[in-house]
Formats: C-alpha cells, structure tokens, sequence
C-alpha cells in the first residue's frame, strides 16, 4: 500500500513508518518533528513563527506539498489540528485529503477535544492533570489546554472529522476510552510502536550499591506532566539516602541527546497522571530501564495482559511517589530482574512490526 502519515507525537509515525516498511509497504511522513524535538521525517512542515513573513512561507510550504499528497491508499493525520493552522484550515485540508486519497483515519494521540472532555467529567478517570486529589483549582498549565481545547471551532472540528474519519485510532488507554462512547464502531487501540530493533537493552541494576533515577523536564509542560512534583520526591529521596540515589536531569533537548542522556539510568521518572506509558516511558523500557509513571490495571486489562506488571505505578500523592521511589532504594537487588521484564513487555506488546501489522488490518 501507499501511505501518507501527517504529523508527529513523540516519534510515533517515523517508528510505525519503518515497521510499514519492513513490511513492503511505502511510507511518506510529513510533519514538523513534534517541534523543538526534532524526530525524523521525510518531508518537513516546520512553521517557524506567526510572523507575517513565516506564516507567507508557511502557507507556500504546504501548498507546494499538498499538491503531492494525493493518490494515496491511506492517509493517518496525527490529531484533528494536525497543521499549524487554525480550526477551519485544518479541516479544509482534512477535506482536500479525503477527496483526492483512499481511507482518511485520525488519530487520538495527545490532546483533544474528547480527551479533554472526559477529563473534566470527572466519572472517566479516578484522576487527572485537571482532576488532581486534594486540590481545588486547575494547574496553570492545565487551564491553559482548557481554553485551547473548549474552542468553539476546535471541538466543531475535532467533531466533524472523528465523524466523516474513516476511523479512530488511539494508542493509549485515556485516548481509547474518551472516545468509546460516542465512536466504538469506529475506534480501535493499537498500542504504541516500539523500534526495538534499533534500541539496544542494557540489563540495570549492576551496581548494586546505587540507584541511578533520570528525569526529564520540558519546561514549558513540567507542571501538567507532573514531573515538578516528582523532581522533588526524588531529591527528597536523595537527602534521606545520599550515598545510594544518583540524579540524571535533562531539561528540553534534543531527542537524541536525551535518549544518550537516559541510558546511563537505572530508573525513569515519566509521568504522574497518566494511566498508560507512552513513547518516552516504551522506548526507555525497551533499553532495560524500569520506569515509575502510569501502569493502572486498565492499561493492563486492554492488553489482555494477566502476568508481568513492570510498571512502577504512581498515584498523584507524594507519599506515594516517595514510597515507591524508596521502595526502589530498599529493593535494588531487584532491578536486574525487572529490568528484563520491562525489555520483554515492550517486546511482546509494542514491537514496531507486530504493530504495523495490527495497523494494516485496522486500516483494511
């Protein structure tokens, strides 16, 4: 077949674009490489500013490209605002699309109108970025995505293409299940696609004297991914075993760097409200780390997985987070063993050909 992936999250479409690949198939990504983290494609859509001048460029960009994304077998746009464009300009792009290719499918990988939506309900999720024990008013970084996302053109969008899409596909359980009520004929969970091939697992926990943590920080989403609270539980950690807990902090660059910078850890400190591990917390499983984030048994449940939980799971308390990352302390003799096991989940639920096979059947 001859497929069109348009945008990116978290290296999402450039690893499914391999496995499509490997498998025979031919693969165009084009997309803006998720911005400052720079991931790999075959045609860049970079708009370098809302300026006048780059926004003309910009314009000239996608109209000089679009004239090529025709005659496709499928095409999969990453989120209903897969352009840096407003509401209507995507969706006038999502109809041009649909009228000169085969199968349209979008994808529910990040935020959106429904995602959001079920967040605030409060009856989907026992917990959220916007729905935080303990705490009364929404996070700052949280209020932003609410006023982003209650746009009355962004969820008349968003609505209209998860309605004429050929289908739904979403990759982690929060995205499945904000849109199954109103779209379950359509929607369908693959899970994540993982290049195992290309990433090399390195058992942990050799040293068992230390325990090595890596946190990453983007700046401008520390506060809704949580990672603020967990910095702090680790170095309130670090005080109370100083010669035992090592720290790793790489603060927003490049994914390269930040790969290189995570391999020399035991421990990855991903996210505190999620249920699921994305992109970030797969890939470093797949090298031998053992992650502390999202591994609720509703993850686990869509899977069909009964044995081999390698997920630290967190709840957004501190005392848990501090309990659990001490746990990690008290018990390092069993960082090998679990090591293996995050490698051998990754292997058996995300390896980037079986889930490009699941996508071609979905898309067939």
């Amino acid at each position: 077949m001859k497929i069109l992936l348009l945008g990116e999250y978290s290296n999402l479409h450039w690893t499914l674009a391999q496995g499509l690949r490997a498998l025979g198939h031919s693969v165009v990504v084009a997309s803006n490489g998720d911005r400052f983290k720079n991931y790999k494609r075959d045609i860049d859509l970079s708009r370098k500013s809302d300026n006048i001048i780059d926004t003309l460029k910009y314009a000239y960009l996608l109209s000089k490209n679009f004239r090529q994304f025709k005659g496709f077998d499928i095409v999969q746009i990453i989120n209903p605002l897969f352009l840096d464009l407003k509401p209507y300009k995507n969706l006038s792009a999502f109809n041009y699309l649909k009228k000169h290719n085969g199968k349209v499918f979008m994808g529910a990988f990040g935020n959106d109108a429904y995602w959001l939506q079920a967040c605030l309900n409060k009856n989907t999720f026992r917990y959220s970025e916007f729905d935080i024990p303990n705490q009364s008013d929404y996070l700052c970084s949280a209020k932003d995505i609410i006023k982003v996302w209650t746009d009355e053109d962004k969820v008349n969008v968003n609505k209209e293409i998860a309605e004429r899409a050929d289908g739904i596909i979403a990759c982690l359980y929060e995205y499945f299940v904000s849109y199954k009520s109103q779209f379950e004929k359509k929607l369908t969970y693959i899970p994540a696609p993982i290049n195992t091939s290309e990433i090399a697992f390195t058992q942990r926990g050799k040293d068992p004297s230390k325990v090595r943590f890596f946190i990453g920080i983007q700046k401008q989403r520390n506060e809704i991914k949580g990672t603020d609270i967990l910095y702090k539980c680790l170095q309130e950690v670090q005080l109370k075993y100083p010669n035992e807990c090592i720290i790793h902090k790489a603060e927003s660059v490049p994914y390269d760097e930040y790969i290189t910078m995570r391999d020399q850890s035991d421990v990855l400190l991903d996210q505190l409200y999620s249920y699921t591990p994305g992109m970030n917390a797969l890939t470093a499983m797949a090298q031998g780390l053992l992650v502390v984030g999202g591994g609720e048994p509703e993850t686990y449940d869509l899977l069909n997985k009964k044995n081999n939980h390698p997920i630290i799971n967190i709840l957004p308390s501190e005392e848990d987070i501090f309990n659990k990352l001490e746990n990690l302390i008290l018990n390092r003799e069993q960082i090998p063993l679990q090591s293996i096991n995050s490698r051998l989940f990754v292997e058996q639920h995300h390896d980037y050909l079986k889930i490009a096979q699941q996508y071609l059947d979905t898309w067939s």
